[in-house]
């Protein structure tokens, strides 16, 4: 493991510190569509990204989802810091979005490590910024762009996330995650293959734009 997070991690955090986060921390295996964090619950740990890609979302008062961002190696989540730290509860969902290796930090070193290591605690400004920029560009999307301009700019991070440009995903999945109807992702998705930025397969789509 300590070699895996010199890999991961070792241009952030000084040598000291990925000793420590390697004894303290424990590795998790987690499969594509697999919960990691649950809305409503208390945040005992907090995961470092190994390998993998983690899908971040919220969800309204209906149950309806919506995404505000993707997590890649090198990441952790902002909102689960921020649970952590706090000692509240879960606001967010952080679901797998493929196949994902985790090490799980116990909450009580986040403070420890605070104090005791500046590339730690840069790290966690660092991710609050990226994060919050990630959020802010969601809401741009929703508030600036039309349907077909989200969908499309969807599929291209999804494609980029995933490294892959032909992307596993029901029309119903797009839908929960963009917080529409299946219809009008069926519709849309219909218009962006004739236009010839996509091409629809059986149970995929082949984005060709990136």
């Amino acid at each position: 493991m300590l070699q895996e997070l010199k890999e991961a991690y070792g241009f952030i955090f000084e040598d000291d510190l990925i000793e420590e986060i390697a004894q303290v921390g424990s590795l998790q295996y987690v499969v594509a569509g697999e919960k990691i964090i649950e809305i409503g619950d208390y945040v005992k740990m907090m995961p470092l990204l190994m390998e993998g890609a983690i899908k971040v979302m919220r969800e309204d008062k209906d149950g309806d989802e919506l995404l505000l961002y993707f997590l890649e190696r090198g990441d952790t989540c902002a909102m689960t810091l921020s649970c952590c730290l706090g000692q509240t509860k879960s606001e967010i969902r952080a679901v797998a979005e493929r196949d994902t290796k985790l090490i799980m930090i116990p909450i009580e070193k986040m403070e420890e490590w605070t104090s005791k290591y500046k590339s730690w605690r840069d790290f966690v400004f660092e991710s609050y910024h990226a994060r919050l920029n990630e959020m802010l560009e969601t809401i741009d999307t929703i508030a600036f762009m039309n349907m077909d301009q989200r969908l499309m700019k969807y599929l291209q991070d999804k494609a980029k996330i995933n490294q892959n440009e032909v992307i596993a995903a029901t029309h119903q999945q797009i839908a929960y995650d963009l917080h529409t109807s299946r219809v009008v992702i069926s519709r849309l998705l219909k218009k962006l293959e004739i236009d010839g930025r996509i091409k629809l397969q059986r149970n995929s789509i082949e984005v060709l734009e990136l």
